[in-house]
């Protein structure tokens, strides 16, 4: 019952931050495009509204745990891009908070990983009601 709660909280937790960010893009877009757009990243209004729909997906995915395992392990690549071009080694001598931003990337990714290695658990998983979206493993 244990595992099961701390899956399920898990699952929120995940899901609840990229829903935040989601959130955040939805009501200024224009304000990520222009983050993007200050590390020197191409075509930044794309790229935002890219960022916001794929977060979309990984919302459902934590939320319903359909595709759960893939998510995670996409959220986690994503994450750690994220880290890399926002806050890596690059900016933290302007700015030593930049570390602690880019460290708690890497703690997220953990995360990430140990999720997507573990699966969305037994509990309200939409793949169990849907086959079509568990993915078949050998």
């Amino acid at each position: 019952m244990i595992s099961t709660i701390a899956i399920l909280a898990a699952r929120l937790i995940f899901g609840g931050a990229f829903l935040v960010a989601l959130v955040m893009k939805f009501m200024g877009i224009g304000d990520t495009a222009a983050a993007i757009a200050s590390i020197g990243f191409p075509f930044p209004l794309f790229f935002a509204w890219a960022a916001a729909f794929f977060e979309l997906g990984l919302v459902l995915a934590f939320f319903t745990g359909a595709l759960f395992t893939e998510a995670a392990a996409l959220a986690a690549v994503y994450v750690l891009f994220l880290g890399f071009a926002f806050y890596g080694p690059a900016s933290w001598p302007g700015n030593p908070m930049q570390m602690g931003l880019f460290i708690n990337h890497l703690t997220f990714v953990a995360g990430l990983l140990f999720a997507a290695v573990h699966g969305p658990g037994r509990t309200l998983v939409l793949a169990r009601a849907v086959p079509w979206l568990a993915v078949r493993r050998s």
